[in-house]
């Protein structure tokens, strides 16, 4: 019997192994493609990666390519209060939703230069939701399908300008507000993955994504009634935990487990 329950564990292991898969876009001898990572080495393809990609021509070095944003949006949502440790929303409402700008997005690694009146920065780590599909008034059962992979995202925060403006955009928009990590990674199960949030070094959130109030599936599903999601669109899924300010010369890391991490400097 204990063998019997080794081999279905080991079965199970290897399948999620085989289920997950990552993905980059990345620029190379000048021209910029989208690639299968596996190891150290990207796998080139040709066509879309939402939906035909194909391998083409022989794999390339990870340390030979320049890594770009995964994707190229058109829109970057985001969801509030949704971990109870962090601020909490009703279960039974709609996701408190609001936006973010494109440019709003930079990569892990680059440097985040904070706007000179901005006194007040917070880090917030937090999964994001990559759409692989166009969808406009979907079900949550649509909706799941639609969700290609994801990311792990910093939703920098400027909490004095959140207070005072009429909108959050300044907050939430400003160039650098949003590092994000470039490898889009599928086939996991995106509703009991752990965030871990470093500053310094030092651990300052960690939680599961299974606590989020709303679930990604609600989330998209929502979304899609009012606004047609297309491939490439993004949705931070909101952070757990305390946030608190962060100082020129700080170290951000947000990681995922089988995710990734996002690591940023801020000056």
């Amino acid at each position: 019997m204990k063998y019997c329950w080794l081999v279905v564990l080991l079965a199970s292991l290897s399948f999620s192994s085989q289920a997950a898969k990552k993905y980059v876009r990345y620029q190379f001898q000048g021209e910029e493609s989208y690639g299968q990572v596996t190891g150290n080495q990207i796998q080139p393809l040709i066509g879309d990666i939402f939906s035909s990609a194909k391998p083409i021509g022989n794999p390339i070095s990870l340390s030979e390519v320049g890594l770009l944003l995964p994707v190229k949006s058109n829109k970057v949502f985001a969801v509030g209060m949704n971990f109870a440790s962090h601020l909490p929303s009703n279960s039974s409402a709609p996701p408190p939703i609001f936006s973010k700008l494109v440019s709003s997005l930079v990569l892990s690694g680059d440097t985040v230069k904070l706007p000179s009146d901005a006194k007040n920065v917070h880090f917030e780590g937090e999964l994001v939701l990559v759409i692989g599909k166009s969808l406009h008034k979907a079900t949550q059962a649509q909706a799941e399908e639609a969700i290609f992979g994801v990311l792990v995202g910093n939703d920098i925060t400027e909490r004095n300008w959140q207070r005072s403006d009429l909108q959050w955009l300044r907050a939430k928009s400003s160039n650098g507000f949003g590092p994000i990590s470039p490898e889009i990674v599928t086939g996991l199960d995106i509703n009991d993955l752990v965030i871990t949030t470093r500053l310094n070094g030092e651990v300052v959130q960690k939680e599961s994504t299974k606590n989020m109030i709303h679930k990604p599936t609600k989330v998209v599903s929502y979304l899609s009634q009012y606004f047609t999601l297309m491939p490439g669109d993004l949705i931070f899924m909101g952070t757990p935990g305390r946030t608190q300010p962060i100082k020129k010369g700080d170290e951000v890391q947000v990681s995922i487990e089988n995710v990734g991490n996002v690591i940023n400097l801020f000056e």
